[in-house]
């Protein structure tokens, strides 16, 4: 005999119970608060993902955008070709060891502020917030213009302070990715300031006392208490730093006359505008946005997995 599970109502009938696992329904409620979040990202970005990739795998120029020839399927032919490209590999190498220098000097300037605005006084850390937050909204066209204004080799105040005459920042290739270091490092470094500072504010005051107390100086207490208490805050600044750096295009582009002389400081992202826009090699162009997609994806899984491994060491 079969036994239905539920309840007596006083009336004689029975009712079923919700059977549902109360677990299974906490878990999924979460992801109804984002579906519509996910639905708007869903068609801004899986959509244009979806038309990059298949543009890479077709023979996609000028011509076939105009209608004068149709459009072949190549298949993988356009990341071959890309792969065999020793000026791939070059700027490749040059973009990973430019962001990557980006992203240290913009993680240690603004991990410096934060810790700095712990110990000044209201109205100077009124001051540089008012300043730091400035410079992360002046956009990117400006602030590089700006920049090379200062710099400038006949007007530039920097210049005559250093006292380097008419030297042209722009022309050497170390010299004027150093200089595009310092504007990307200038727009970057208050995210990390803000949200580090806002980290240690939340920090307990007994256990940074107590630190204090201990003897240990202002360097020891950043790396033995700050830093590993931060660690889920400073990994979102180091992600978005990587992302953002990685795929830098507008400083140099204006600061750099699109890449430099004869391309000396070409990054992925203007070398993919120059292969899709200025040469009309549009499948060459988005071959390459797919592989910047997918180191991006590769260096976050890995640097998420790392730091996960540490958590559980700590």
């Amino acid at each position: 005999m079969r036994v239905r599970r539920g309840f007596s109502r006083p009336g004689g009938g029975s009712r079923r119970c919700d059977t549902a696992p109360r677990p299974f329904r906490r878990q999924g409620t979460p992801w109804l608060y984002l579906a519509p979040a996910l639905v708007v990202l869903g068609g801004l970005l899986v959509y244009p993902i979806y038309q990059l990739g298949l543009i890479s795998l077709f023979e996609y120029t000028q011509a076939q955008v105009s209608g004068g020839e149709p459009t072949v399927f190549r298949g993988a032919a356009n990341y071959i070709e890309l792969f065999g490209d020793r000026q791939f590999w070059q700027v490749l190498l040059a973009t990973v060891l430019f962001a990557a220098a980006c992203v240290v000097a913009t993680l240690a300037v603004g991990c410096a502020l934060a810790v700095l605005l712990t110990r000044v006084r209201a109205l100077p850390r009124l001051a540089l917030m008012l300043a730091a937050l400035g410079a992360w909204a002046t956009p990117a066209v400006t602030g590089s213009t700006v920049w090379l204004l200062l710099f400038d080799p006949d007007f530039g105040p920097v210049n005559r302070l250093l006292g380097l005459g008419d030297h042209s920042w722009t022309y050497g290739r170390f010299s004027a990715f150093f200089l595009v270091l310092l504007e990307v490092v200038w727009c970057s470094f208050p995210f990390v300031m803000v949200t580090v500072y806002a980290g240690i504010r939340a920090v307990p005051s007994e256990v940074l006392e107590a630190a204090a107390l201990d003897g240990a100086s202002q360097w020891r207490i950043w790396r033995s208490v700050l830093a590993p208490m931060l660690r889920p805050i400073l990994a979102i600044v180091t992600i978005q730093s990587v992302i953002w750096d990685f795929k830098v295009f507008t400083q140099i582009y204006v600061m750099t006359g699109g890449g430099g002389i004869a391309g000396q400081n070409l990054v992925l992202n203007v070398y993919a505008y120059q292969r899709a826009f200025s040469s009309s090699e549009y499948s060459l162009g988005s071959a390459i946005g797919v592989v910047m997609l997918l180191i991006l994806l590769a260096v976050t899984l890995v640097y998420l997995r790392l730091l996960r491994r540490q958590g559980e060491e700590w």
